[in-house]
């Protein structure tokens, strides 16, 4: 799968989450946009996004523009490049109980760990983003406070990581599904190679559009490690099929659209039960009322 990159510079950190924020919004849409502050001094901040289509040039000029960025650099990826890069600078991260390994490190885990082994592939989630972070954080405090979840789902699993976790700790069976067809194969392939290709289930859905995940509801804990306009929109579906007294782990957000998202997820029976920070991004846990 071809990828496109779109990146361009900001004076400070409220112009950089406002320029991604507004990102969110491009047609065709990125599969991810990220802003973070350039550690060489200058005070800059950059803003990127992924695209598997040609980003629109005249839309991201405009953006550019009305938030007094740099016109953005678009780049096209070969894929052979970008997983050799990524394997290169995969290092472990550790998240709690829980460490993400690439396969060169295997050697390196402390043993009193949960190790999870995702190798570089076309989709997001090794464990170095602080959103995947974050999400591996809440569940490692939900399973300090005694929580136990039998029935578990990972929406836009990406790699799989989340409802690996959960599966390993929780000892439960657990659904994953994502829109890429792509990410869905990388999720199955780590879980075969982290031993539970039989305890996890993925699918190719839309939000919990698939019969399988409709079919397993109602859920005791819910990811879903995808962005704020998705997550406002997955509000409804995640009420539905959440049971009363489980969680839901959101996150994907920056530190701005996090309120505007608990808002919505509060108009449809959730609480806030923790909100873990990490640089720019924030990682809600919701309890269902």
């Amino acid at each position: 799968m071809t990828t496109f990159t779109a990146f361009t510079t900001i004076s400070d950190s409220a112009s950089a989450n406002r320029l991604a924020e507004a990102m969110e919004l491009l047609t065709p849409e990125p599969l991810g946009v990220g802003a973070f502050e350039i550690e060489d001094g200058s005070g800059l901040w950059e803003i990127g996004g992924y695209f598997v289509e040609r980003p629109d040039a005249a839309g991201l000029e405009l953006l550019a523009t009305i938030h007094g960025a740099k016109s953005f650099v678009v780049s096209k990826l070969d894929d052979r490049d970008w997983v050799a890069q990524v394997r290169r600078e995969l290092t472990p991260v550790e998240a709690g109980r829980f460490v993400v390994y690439g396969a060169h490190d295997a050697d390196n885990i402390p043993t009193q760990k949960i190790g999870l082994l995702i190798e570089a592939a076309m989709a997001f989630g090794t464990g170095h983003h602080g959103t995947t972070q974050g999400c591996l954080m809440s569940l490692d405090h939900l399973v300090k406070s005694g929580f136990v979840a039998r029935h578990v789902a990972d929406i836009g699993a990406g790699t799989g990581v989340l409802a690996m976790a959960a599966s390993k700790v929780f000892r439960s069976n657990a659904i994953a599904s994502d829109i890429d067809p792509i990410a869905t194969a990388t999720a199955r392939a780590n879980m075969v190679a982290n031993n539970l290709g039989d305890d996890i289930r993925t699918v190719t859905s839309v939000g919990f559009r698939h019969e399988a995940l409709r079919m397993r509801a109602p859920f005791d804990l819910v990811f879903a490690n995808i962005l704020a306009r998705p997550l406002r929109g997955l509000a409804p579906d995640m009420g539905r099929f959440t049971a009363p007294g489980g969680f839901a782990i959101l996150s994907g957000l920056l530190n701005t659209q996090a309120a505007g998202v608990l808002a919505v997820y509060k108009g449809h029976g959730f609480a806030l039960e923790r909100r873990v920070v990490i640089g720019e991004w924030t990682s809600l846990t919701l309890r269902r009322l």
